[in-house]
């Protein structure tokens, strides 16, 4: 489903190049759940920013359910995510002038691809969600009138909306409780089994990813473990990939990760 091989981003910083990602390579398979963990600064964000193609690589490529996103221009790389991308971010993004059930209506509506399954009117389909996330009598309200639970719920919706084919989700949790957090946690679960969508997740909650299928830790930019099913050879630390074809991390430079 996701395949990015050689993949490096390097920013300037004070006028000195920052390398924030170092020659990953990786490979998540269709229907599994997949957490990226890591330190701040360990490139979790930027790895996910690149399979996602919300940006492009410095070095390396990004092959998503079979699209070369290097290949696309930047309208080719919006429309492929419309049709097979939903996002979930820590800080919700929601339109602060739409109600949450207009809120999940947006993406059906610029949806350029095939009808969706659920059939009927956008309108029913967003209800449909949003019952689905237990906030079938919050639809009218704003952002401004929901908790931050209920706002990462509808956001969760909206994922969902177009039956995405993967969701990334970036730190859903970390703005919430404890309780709410684990509850928004098993309504993905929930709906990425029933819909099988391959998800990708990054987080700083170790019990968070101990429920996915897969952990990948990152350290300055490297992959430096993924579990289970990691093998690493006695030459360099190189992680190889298992037989799901897990993820391979490239050996350390000569000059060390930038700092």
């Amino acid at each position: 489903m996701i395949r990015a091989e050689g993949l490096s981003k390097t920013y300037m910083s004070g006028g000195e190049p920052l390398r924030v990602l170092d020659r990953v390579d990786l490979h998540v398979e269709p229907e599994s759940f997949v957490a990226i963990v890591g330190p701040s600064g360990s490139g979790k964000t930027t790895l996910l920013g690149l399979l996602a193609g919300l940006d492009e690589p410095t070095e390396g490529t990004v092959t998503v359910a079979g699209e070369n996103l290097q290949a696309l221009t930047e309208d080719g790389r919006a429309s492929f995510r419309a049709d097979n991308v939903g996002f979930v971010f820590q800080t919700f993004h929601l339109l602060p002038t739409l109600t949450a059930l207009e809120n999940v209506m947006v993406p059906m509506e610029l949806r350029d691809g095939p009808p969706l399954s659920n059939g009927g009117t956008i309108r029913t389909a967003a209800m449909t969600l949003l019952e689905r996330v237990g906030l079938g009598d919050r639809a009218g309200h704003y952002p401004a009138q929901l908790s931050g639970g209920e706002q990462q719920r509808v956001a969760l919706a909206r994922a969902f909306a177009n039956e995405p084919r993967i969701l990334f989700a970036d730190e859903p949790t970390g703005n919430l409780d404890r309780k709410t957090g684990q509850h928004v946690v098993e309504l993905i679960e929930e709906l990425n089994h029933e819909q099988k969508t391959t998800l990708v997740l990054v987080t700083h909650d170790l019990d968070l990813a101990a429920r996915a299928h897969r952990t990948i830790s990152l350290e300055d930019g490297r992959v430096i473990s993924d579990e289970p099913g990691r093998a690493v050879s006695a030459e360099g630390g190189r992680v190889i990939s298992d037989e799901r074809g897990a993820v391979s991390a490239a050996a350390p430079s000569e000059e060390g990760p930038a700092q």
